[in-house]
């Protein structure tokens, strides 16, 4: 769980409430998500002497106080310090890094992107230079890093034929992802030793739509079960959303004829399937790119145990609706629903 070092004004009313309930410092930082030091730093920026009707005075909070303090402490980085004269821009990007997982260029590109206006606007490599510097209520802990992929030793493996289909069969444009409909598939599980639960995920090759689904079991019954409880769900869309979908050669994918096969017209196939190479993870690139986005919220070994699909479909909601730079900061869903159209409100 990340702990946030920026509160905002709903967070300071929050923390006068439980102030007058009584509750202790290391409450309040549970109850915010936040370090004690960061309620320890509040606490002293809003604390004023407070004058009692019988003429005694006594220490008090004051989320008014303490957020006008804020604002004085960001105009008082500087005069070179644009962000600091435009309190809403810097609280927007604040909200946006700390409450919703953006990245600093993520932000900013959306602001373009939607038309947003500000009093002022800044570089990504400014804004960058403003979070490590400390103008910001970011600091750069709280910026998602990349971690470095450790070098696995080259093993010989035995080749194996797919299970089904070879990729190399796959039609071109597929690859050139010059039209729309073809997905790849994986599963991400949950530790070794635990719940069973594993996410079903299905990655569109030209947008990057994501689809999240919850199964109990990594096996090939519940995926050709998922399968066919999505196709209910698309109806006759189902063909015009879905035409290809490639996958590894895991287990769960072993029932290529049941993942083929239409849960409305048994007597037709739903799909065409394609399976990669053995050990070619890299022939599913879009689907391994997006599951880095789902490990942002369930790091590996997360156990599913408790996971509820509200919470795998507001992930799902997140991944589709975050600015994507391939795209010039257009989301996977805008530029999902550019090419399907209305077709986008049955996966919504």
């Amino acid at each position: 769980m990340r702990h946030f070092s920026h509160l905002n004004f709903n967070n300071r009313l929050k923390i006068e409430k439980m102030l007058k309930e009584g509750k202790k410092q290391a409450e309040i930082a549970r109850a915010l998500r936040v370090d004690p030091s960061t309620i320890s730093r509040e606490l002293k920026r809003g604390t004023y002497m407070h004058l009692n009707s019988d003429l005694t005075t006594e220490e008090r909070y004051s989320p008014d106080i303490a957020h006008q303090n804020y604002k004085r402490h960001l105009s008082e980085k500087g005069p070179e310090v644009k962000i600091g004269h435009d309190h809403e821009y810097a609280e927007h990007i604040e909200k946006k890094i700390l409450e919703e997982g953006y990245s600093p260029g993520a932000v900013l590109g959306e602001i373009e992107e939607e038309g947003l206006t500000f009093k002022t606007k800044v570089s990504k490599t400014t804004l960058y230079r403003y979070i490590a510097n400390g103008v910001l209520g970011v600091t750069n802990k709280d910026l998602l890093r990349k971690k470095k992929k450790k070098k696995k030793q080259n093993q010989k493996r035995a080749a194996r034929p797919p299970r089904g289909e070879s990729i190399e069969n796959r039609p071109k444009e597929v690859e050139s992802r010059e039209t729309p409909g073809h997905w790849e598939m994986d599963c991400v599980e949950g530790p070794k030793e635990g719940s069973q639960k594993t996410l079903l995920v299905l990655t569109e090759r030209k947008t990057r739509w994501e689809i999240l689904i919850l199964m109990a079991r990594k096996t090939m019954e519940c995926v050709v079960a998922a399968l066919d409880d999505l196709e209910r769900r698309c109806g006759e869309a189902f063909g015009q959303i879905f035409k290809t979908i490639t996958v590894d050669n895991g287990s769960e994918f072993s029932d290529a004829e049941g993942m083929a096969r239409s849960a409305l017209d048994p007597e037709e196939a739903r799909a065409q399937f394609f399976f990669c190479h053995a050990y070619c993870s890299w022939e599913r690139g879009s689907n391994e790119n997006q599951n880095t986005m789902v490990r942002r919220r369930y790091p590996k070994g997360f156990d599913f145990a408790d996971t509820t699909e509200e919470e795998i479909k507001e992930l799902e909601r997140w991944i589709n609706k975050y600015p994507r730079g391939i795209f010039n900061y257009k989301s996977a869903a805008k530029m999902f629903q550019q090419e399907f159209g209305d077709l986008i409100s049955i996966l919504l």
